[in-house]
């Protein structure tokens, strides 16, 4: 009997993305649940009682939760399909430092420089790009991937979804991504080339506009 999959998920989550993303590289059929923010179902309330946020992943009436770990949870469950993970312990332990350097500080950074106004957002602008994304981009090097040459692996689904908040960056924080880090515009590019990404995640106007029009809610 095949698996009965469901993913919970906001449209503008990086976090849903990644799952999006994961489950195509695997080639994974699910059933895809839009939820909201400020109107859970009872569904998402039941299945992710304690944090009560997406994504959530339901395999066979099974939650899983926690981006990260939904994404290896994934990787070890459709194995026969573009491995996500690194065979090598070191590597793998390399991908997942990485990936919680994505969590902890772009996302984290990303948010402040949204969120922020004046100074502040100058020195948020200066601790996401300069302590942050230009240390992922010496990470990355001359690789296609941070997964390696032919490996599209855990950072790159960790960090793909946040090419979506690029566009608003460079209108908050009057700045040009290509100017401050081409390499790592370069790699989304290579990234958006693949199609599983590409339907993945959500268009960066709209969400720009999605986020310019929330903010009034946070003041």
């Amino acid at each position: 009997m095949a698996d009965e999959v469901i993913l919970l998920g906001f449209w503008y989550s990086p976090f849903v993305a990644r799952v999006k993303i994961a489950l195509a590289e695997k080639g994974a059929e699910y059933e895809y649940r839009e939820d909201n923010l400020w109107d859970k179902s009872p569904l998402l309330l039941e299945m992710n009682p304690v944090k009560k946020q997406v994504p959530v992943l339901i395999r066979n009436g099974k939650p899983i939760s926690e981006s990260v770990i939904i994404v290896q949870y994934i990787d070890e469950v459709w194995k026969n399909e573009s491995p996500i993970l690194p065979f090598d312990p070191y590597k793998r332990a390399q991908a997942r430092f990485w990936s919680d350097f994505v969590d902890n500080k772009i996302y984290t950074l990303g948010k402040k420089v949204w969120l922020s106004t004046g100074e502040d957002r100058e020195v948020a602008k200066s601790e996401l790009v300069d302590g942050a994304l230009k240390l992922l981009e010496g990470e990355l090097g001359d690789k296609p991937y941070f997964g390696g040459v032919r490996t599209f692996g855990l950072v790159d689904v960790s960090l793909i979804p946040f090419s979506s908040w690029f566009y608003g960056i460079e209108q908050w924080a009057n700045i040009s991504m290509e100017a401050e880090c081409p390499k790592l515009v370069d790699w989304v590019h290579r990234c958006m080339k693949r199609e599983r990404v590409s339907k993945s995640i959500p268009d960066q106007h709209k969400l720009y506009d999605f986020f310019t029009e929330t903010k009034k809610d946070w003041f």
